[in-house]
């Protein structure tokens, strides 16, 4: 249901100042204080308007348009957009999770980082109004979400539903979207260079001249979808059977290591697994005791090692893309070259490893790629980023941040 436009024709028009006091009354409402009123803004011309960094979640914007509106950082969760005109918004950073864009048009838009996780994009039924009559008169069409030509770099699209939406020429570059629905979705001439689709949904898509070269295709079938002059050069696909058949043994390895670290080589082997692809080992690296083992060039996309001790590893080129390393011990940790994209390192200890007599070892991420990642609360003492590709990283919190 797209809904119907006020009486009297023309979108309301809100000043500034009106908007901050119904923006403040939503936060309220939000926060559960007193005074606190869910805004309804339908069919209203925000243009120009600034809505910088505040919490509109749950807000009903439907059918409204955001012309030159400052809007980066707003958190928009589960808002309901339908039908809104957000063509040219600087959205960079913006929170929409959830949000109901079924219609919506963001043709050009700036969504860099932000995080439209389930956010719905699909066909709705969109109030056009009369070219001379304006609101006074609607005809109801039924309308696919518009990104064409968006920026959505590094953003997360996990679960997001843009089936038969388009999507024409849009930059999806280091991006996730996993497990999102793209069936019938326009891509072409789209972006996704280094993007991450684990398990999306592509079966009448066309991707023609789209880019995927160094994507993330696990459980993808484009065989369904229209690929004329697509390009996947270096694009990771699932595992091989050789791979899923050395996970007993790799298993082991990590038994072995294990062994090896508590007993003080007394017993078990330390581990060299240079190269390897340690995805089919799935969740078994969560809060693994690693500590010193020799990881290099090893493919973890997308892997679990929250709480995991790397203690003095050796990760050096390693695709850490995606991976979980919360609060992971990171402490002189040899990261030289490694892609840790979209990685998460809330509050892991990316910091000097004593080595006594008073030396350390500095968690050394020369060269290493943190482009979109998550490092609320690290810890970076020392760390050598020397080279190091910062660009959309979240050091919020972190003990010595570099800048960014």
């Amino acid at each position: 249901m797209s809904g119907q436009p006020p009486a009297g024709g023309l979108r309301r028009r809100l000043s500034q100042a009106e908007l901050d006091m119904i923006m403040d009354a939503h936060e309220r409402f939000v926060s559960g204080r007193p005074g606190g009123k869910r805004a309804s803004l339908r069919f209203v011309d925000f243009s120009g308007l600034d809505f910088g960094r505040r919490n509109l979640s749950d807000a009903d914007l439907s059918a409204s348009t955001f012309d030159g509106c400052r809007m980066a950082g707003v958190r928009l969760d589960r808002a309901n957009l339908f039908g809104s005109d957000l063509r040219q918004a600087d959205l960079r950073g913006a929170f929409l999770v959830r949000a109901d864009l079924r219609g919506a048009c963001l043709r050009g838009a700036n969504l860099t980082n932000a995080d439209l996780t389930d956010a719905d994009f699909r066909e709705g039924h969109v109030a056009v109004p009369d070219r001379k009559q304006g609101l006074a008169s609607v005809q109801h069409e039924l309308r696919v979400g518009v990104i064409d030509s968006a920026i959505l770099k590094g953003a997360t699209l996990n679960g997001s539903r843009l089936d038969g939406a388009s999507a024409f020429a849009a930059d999806f570059t280091d991006c996730s979207l996993r497990g999102a629905k793209l069936g019938g979705a326009n891509l072409k001439d789209a972006n996704l260079g280094g993007a991450m689709l684990e398990g999306a949904e592509v079966a009448g898509a066309n991707l023609e001249n789209a880019n995927f070269e160094g994507a993330v295709l696990t459980g993808v079938d484009v065989s369904r979808a229209r690929t004329l002059g697509a390009r996947f050069a270096n694009a990771l696909t699932g595992p091989t059977e050789a791979a899923k058949a050395r996970a007993p043994q790799l298993l082991a390895a990590i038994d072995a290591h294990e062994a090896w670290r508590k007993t003080g080589g007394a017993e078990g082997a330390p581990i060299k697994l240079e190269g390897q692809d340690l995805r089919p080992l799935v969740a078994r690296l969560r809060g693994a005791k690693l500590t010193a083992a020799d990881l290099r060039a090893c493919c973890l996309v997308g892997l679990d090692l929250t709480g995991a001790e790397l203690q003095g590893a050796n990760l050096e080129g390693a695709d850490l893309r995606g991976a979980s390393l919360k609060g992971a011990d990171l402490r002189g940790v040899r990261l030289v070259g490694a892609n840790l994209t979209k990685a998460d390192l809330r509050s892991a200890q990316i910091c000097g490893l004593p080595l006594g007599a008073g030396r350390v070892a500095p968690a050394n991420l020369t060269a290493a790629r943190l482009c979109y990642a998550q490092a609320q609360a690290a810890d970076l003492t020392a760390a050598v980023l020397d080279g190091a590709d910062l660009r959309g990283a979240d050091f919020t919190g972190a003990i010595n941040a570099p800048p960014t």
